[in-house]
């Protein structure tokens, strides 16, 4: 009976570090990909939004917008004030929160 339950216990100890062996090696191997040089599509990818953020910090918004935009984004505005009954739509609305009042329980 003994020898039965150690043959289980082996199989169950062998079986939870085959599981943590196959972890540890999934894990290092996202490590080591990530450690190589980058894919030259993901690199220009990146090197885009970079360009991108470095001309919109410059611009000191969207890039490359002009007054036709500028005049659409007034308009637009201007309709969900009027529809939402204005307000400032740049700025996240504040909620206050408050606990009803509980009558008390009796014991």
């Amino acid at each position: 009976m003994s020898l039965h339950r150690l043959f289980q216990l082996s199989s169950l100890l062998r079986s939870a570090v085959g599981l943590t062996l196959r972890r540890n090696i999934g894990l290092s191997a996202v490590i080591f990909n990530k450690a190589k040089d980058m894919d030259p599509v993901q690199k220009l990818f990146l090197d885009k939004i970079r360009d991108y953020t470095n001309k919109s910090k410059a611009a000191g918004g969207i890039v490359d917008a002009g007054p036709s935009f500028q005049k659409n984004m007034n308009e637009e505005v201007s309709k969900l004030q009027r529809l939402y009954g204005g307000g400032d739509l740049n700025k996240f609305p504040e909620f206050k929160f408050t606990d009803p009042k509980l009558d008390d329980v009796a014991k």
